[in-house]
């Protein structure tokens, strides 16, 4: 099938790819003439594990390719895919302007019945408002879809090629059909598609990623009365998750939820409820506890050095908001920097793959170094912000023996706290008494 992703961020690229790579014929079209050249060289721009090598190999083999014409990458396609940011406004709503920028040049330029699918998170309404933007210029038929995306980032692929259920909001058969041989490839496993209308379809996933926060969120609360009351949080996670009603995932206290979805889709879904009059008071709670669970870790450290952080040196470990991830946007580590350069400290970081990011922000305000160790070395106090599977088992001894101090706040709780005791170091966790 031939098929066109328009905007080639995280969900644009990782769509396209993976539809290249069981068989489809995808142009992805990006208005970044200076990232469309590196695509096509062979570079991918973002980081994502296992994406690389079906990059590279799609690209190889001629079903990628990269363009910032929109009207070459859309002739003969079938499906467009828009994946174009959605970034929230002042007041929380998702602002469309580049979605109905791309409608309203889309009209003009379709030649034939086209699927328009709105694979970014849009506000309930948006396919409505897209098809009637595009149906003011367009001479064909076309039928406008939600599809929206469920990737994790750091697991994307694998989203992407197993997906646990596809969700599809049309009214429209000869879509239905069309989508439908479009993803049996990936669902050979037998999981679901599910096919609705629009706007349930775009209340599905605004639905999903709140409820996810909102379960992050209940569990740090949980962890903070662990700590008051004498309770090991680690210990009630287990309990708790047992329960299938509950699961066991999302249920891991830390520093609060970050990333490009989860804080601007609990937002915006405020945002929603209020032009409706609908005051969503479980979702302010979250975005609420959300923030103040990263200052509670913050006054942590803070209170440690009796609120003067003037001469210290703090190690950092984990810049990204999740492991396995480039992305900063929202991380919770770059809350806990800013509040430590600000006290007067001085801070050696260190990240896997998001210290480039991080250095166009920060320049030289910040010490990067070039590995852990060296994060660490001669530091007062270590922070661990990011759990990535490299600072799971590090050297104790040697990490000991570089620091100024065997002092480590730990906000993932990736260590169990009786050995650290045990191998001298002064730890600090979330949720343990």
């Amino acid at each position: 099938m031939k098929v066109c992703v328009i905007g080639t961020g995280y969900v644009g690229l990782v769509t396209g790819t993976c539809l290249a790579e069981t068989g489809n014929q995808v142009t992805c079209v990006d208005i970044d003439a200076e990232k469309v050249a590196r695509m096509k060289a062979g570079e991918i721009p973002i980081y994502e594990p296992g994406l690389d090598v079906l990059f590279e190999r799609n690209i190889r083999q001629g079903r990628l390719t990269f363009t910032t014409d929109l009207s070459q990458g859309i002739k003969e396609a079938e499906v467009l895919f828009l994946a174009l940011p959605t970034p929230p406004g002042e007041d929380g709503s998702a602002d469309l302007s580049y979605v109905l920028a791309v409608a309203e040049d889309l009209g003009p330029l379709l030649e034939n019945y086209t699927i328009i699918i709105d694979k970014s998170t849009v506000p309930v309404g948006t396919a409505d408002l897209v098809h009637k933007t595009i149906g003011q210029t367009a001479k064909v038929p076309f039928d406008v879809v939600s599809n929206p995306e469920f990737l994790r980032e750091g697991f994307a692929v694998d989203d992407f090629m197993k997906p646990d259920r596809i969700v599809i909001g049309t009214s429209s058969e000869r879509a239905k059909q069309l989508l439908s041989e479009l993803y049996a490839p990936y669902l050979r496993q037998g999981n679901p598609i599910f096919f609705m209308d629009e706007r349930s379809a775009e209340m599905t996933k605004y639905a999903a990623n709140a409820f996810l926060a909102t379960k992050i969120s209940f569990m740090n609360e949980v962890a903070q009365l662990c700590e008051r009351v004498g309770a090991n949080v680690d210990q009630v996670r287990l309990g708790i998750g047992a329960d299938d009603r509950i699961g066991k995932r999302f249920l891991f206290p830390g520093l609060g939820f970050g990333g490009s979805c989860f804080p601007k889709d609990v937002l915006a879904l405020v945002h929603i409820a209020a032009q409706t009059n609908y005051s969503f008071e479980i979702l302010k709670a979250v975005l609420k506890v959300n923030q103040n669970q990263r200052q509670f870790f913050a006054d942590k450290v803070l209170a440690h050095f009796n609120g003067n952080l003037q001469g210290k040196t703090l190690g950092v470990w984990g810049l990204s908001f999740k492991p396995d991830t480039d992305d900063i946007r929202e991380a919770p580590a770059l809350y806990l920097v800013d509040c430590f350069l600000q006290a007067g400290a001085r801070l050696k970081v260190y990240d896997p793959e998001a210290m480039e990011h991080v250095k166009a922000l920060y320049g030289e305000r910040l010490h990067f170094a070039d590995s852990s160790y060296e994060a660490a070395e001669g530091a007062d106090a270590l922070i661990v912000a990011t759990e990535w599977s490299v600072f799971r088992s590090p050297d104790f001894g040697r990490l000991k023996s570089v620091m100024g101090q065997a002092l480590i706040f730990d906000g993932r709780n990736i260590y169990d706290h009786k050995k650290m005791e045990a191998l001298g170091f002064s730890y600090h966790s979330i949720g343990r008494s």
